[in-house]
């Protein structure tokens, strides 16, 4: 397994698929505990026939390295990474904190960026006061328990529960160091007010039934950008493992856009017009009812 050195940690990552297409690599982020294996599905569906690069973060998987305090710096470490492979040009696909490294080098770099796939992931992390004072206590709480926690509300309900027990199992050998600073560079993360800034565009996915950033948080977040598109998956926040055809899916329809098709135009940046995502079949209610010029956070 390849490696490399960058600032402190040592990085382990895959580089698979031909170098000589005409299309530009796919680089996959994943977000806070997991590794780049979350990607196995969407790697081994495009890897035949496009460049795909998927890493584990500094400290996560079998990267080694000290957590950092902020999302820029796990940016950095993304884009040295490509640099040292020679990558100018690329496609970037970011689950939850993954999606906040996005971003962020979207912002810092767009003429890089060719497109962007954000799954489960916001602009700026907003809880209710009673939600934020029950994420502050279980900071307090033993590591493992504390673990536990954030991945069982993770999945929808009905997830296989050994399943959920393997992540849990997975997610605990992330040092607690690792993890709890992380964890404040991603209540810090905020770019909800540049967002008009990302050119790029952009596929939204998200887990109907995520309570770990709520949908209403990333309707806010699609409405700011220029050139967004929403697909919302019946499943929870861990999209990648609980929906892999589904999200596959969406991503292939999004790269190889079919002409046919009339995608959400472009919005220029405080446009009031209201997006009207895809709620999966059988939903009691669209989390952003058609009509509703301002969606709402919700704790």
């Amino acid at each position: 397994m390849p490696q490399f050195d960058v600032a402190g940690a040592v990085l382990t990552y895959d580089d698979e698929g031909p170098r000589d297409g005409a299309d530009v690599p796919l680089v996959f982020v994943h977000g806070w505990t997991a590794d780049r294996h979350r990607w196995d599905h969407q790697a081994a569906h495009f890897s035949p026939a496009r460049r795909v690069i998927r890493l584990d973060l500094r400290g996560h998987g079998e990267s080694t390295g000290a957590g950092v305090r902020t999302v820029a710096e796990l940016a950095a470490d993304v884009l040295a990474l490509l640099d040292h492979l020679g990558v100018e040009r690329f496609v970037l696909v970011g689950h939850s904190m993954g999606g906040m490294i996005s971003q962020t080098i979207a912002l810092s770099h767009p003429e890089r960026v060719e497109r962007m796939v954000l799954v489960n992931s916001i602009g700026r992390m907003t809880y209710s006061r009673g939600r934020g004072l029950l994420m502050a206590a279980s900071t307090l709480a033993p590591y493992r328990l504390f673990i536990a926690a954030n991945i069982q509300r993770a999945f929808a309900p009905g997830h296989p529960r050994e399943e959920v027990r393997e992540y849990i199992r997975a997610s605990a050998a992330t040092p607690r160091e690792v993890v709890m600073t992380l964890y404040g560079a991603m209540r810090a993360f905020d770019v909800l007010d540049r967002a008009g800034e990302i050119r790029t565009p952009t596929l939204m996915v998200h887990g109907y039934h995520d309570i770990q950033l709520p949908v209403r948080q990333m309707l806010r977040l699609a409405k700011a950008y220029p050139d967004a598109v929403v697909r919302i998956i019946d499943a929870g926040h861990e999209l990648p493992v609980e929906k892999p055809a589904e999200l596959t899916a969406a991503l292939e329809a999004f790269l190889t856009p079919d002409p046919k098709r009339n995608p959400r135009p472009a919005q220029s940046p405080g446009q009031d017009e209201p997006l009207k995502p895809e709620v999966p079949a059988g939903s009691a209610a669209s989390p952003a009812p058609e009509g509703t010029a301002k969606p709402t956070e919700s704790a």
